[in-house]
């Protein structure tokens, strides 16, 4: 299974470095990617069709992408990969990380949002959302920063986060009403 894995990241990663707008738009995509996404999620508290309903899905979204990255931690906890570069398998096009490779916290994130916004039948920016997201993850490969069964990993930790999310933060109650009152 590691060998198709490394064959997999090699061949995503093996363009990067020669071709400058793809490198600059690959190096973009993994550095913005998540705080657009959050941005994007931030700036619709203001929205004023379906207020309620839909700051329980902003809420839901948040949850789940806390709740993925918190999951990441635990798994760090006995899950120590190097990085593909580390281990020659990629080369690098930005600066090296110090974190271990499994999961990738960027396809965590960006997944646990796209999810969340789908689970919760918000379906328009539930596929902007995986559409960044599926950016995002390609480029962190493209990169060289991850293997591919890191962003897989990670995004089905995010994707797993928005179901939990989904089951145990009902919409309508008193809590809900609470935190999607706040302004």
């Amino acid at each position: 299974m590691y060998s198709f894995d490394a064959y997999l990241t090699r061949a995503l990663n093996s363009i990067a470095g020669q071709h400058g707008t793809l490198d600059l738009l690959m190096v973009s995509a993994s550095a913005w990617g998540v705080p657009i996404l959050v941005l994007l999620v931030a700036a619709q508290w203001w929205r004023k069709q379906d207020r309620q309903h839909h700051r329980h899905i902003l809420v839901a979204t948040g949850l789940s992408f806390l709740l993925g990255l918190a999951i990441n931690q635990l798994i760090l906890l006995f899950a120590h990969r190097v990085r593909p570069y580390d281990a020659g398998i990629s080369h690098l096009i930005v600066a090296p990380s110090a974190d271990p490779s499994f999961p990738s916290d960027h396809a965590t994130a960006t997944a646990a949002i796209a999810a969340a916004f789908l689970v919760n039948g918000a379906k328009r920016m539930g596929l902007l959302s995986s559409a960044v997201a599926l950016c995002v993850i390609t480029s962190r490969v493209y990169i060289g920063t991850h293997y591919v069964s890191d962003v897989v990993g990670g995004a089905l930790t995010g994707i797993a986060a928005a179901l939990l999310v989904r089951t145990l933060y009902c919409e309508g109650t008193a809590i809900d009403r609470a935190i999607t009152n706040i302004l």
